[in-house]
């Protein structure tokens, strides 16, 4: 019937907008107010300070290689990033590797 076949167009287009993220690169985070709908591949939001510059924006899962960089919900990277940077979680991670 009628009812169903529109319920399921709007199904569809809801899956097809993608999720929305905060984007920017900025000194100061709370100053990132842009958001963006990625596109369906880039399925995470992702937040990452390095060098004191926060970088937000979409990612592929299959890219979200640091621990608690990424998330999945609409505008999830809205929170200030905090912790080591890039740099440390990688030479640490090799560091671990070398000795297991």
């Amino acid at each position: 019937n009628m009812w169903h076949a529109l319920n399921s167009c709007v199904l569809c287009l809801c899956t097809v907008c993608g999720l929305r993220c905060y984007t920017c690169t900025v000194a100061d985070p709370k100053s990132c107010t842009d958001t963006k709908s990625c596109p369906v591949i880039f399925n995470r939001c992702f937040s990452l300070k390095v060098d004191g510059l926060v970088t937000k924006g979409c990612k592929n899962r299959f890219l979200c290689l640091i621990p608690n960089s990424c998330c999945e919900t609409d505008l999830c990277n809205s929170a200030i990033p905090t912790g080591p940077s890039v740099v440390l979680l990688l030479v640490s991670s090799a560091i671990i590797t070398l000795f297991l």
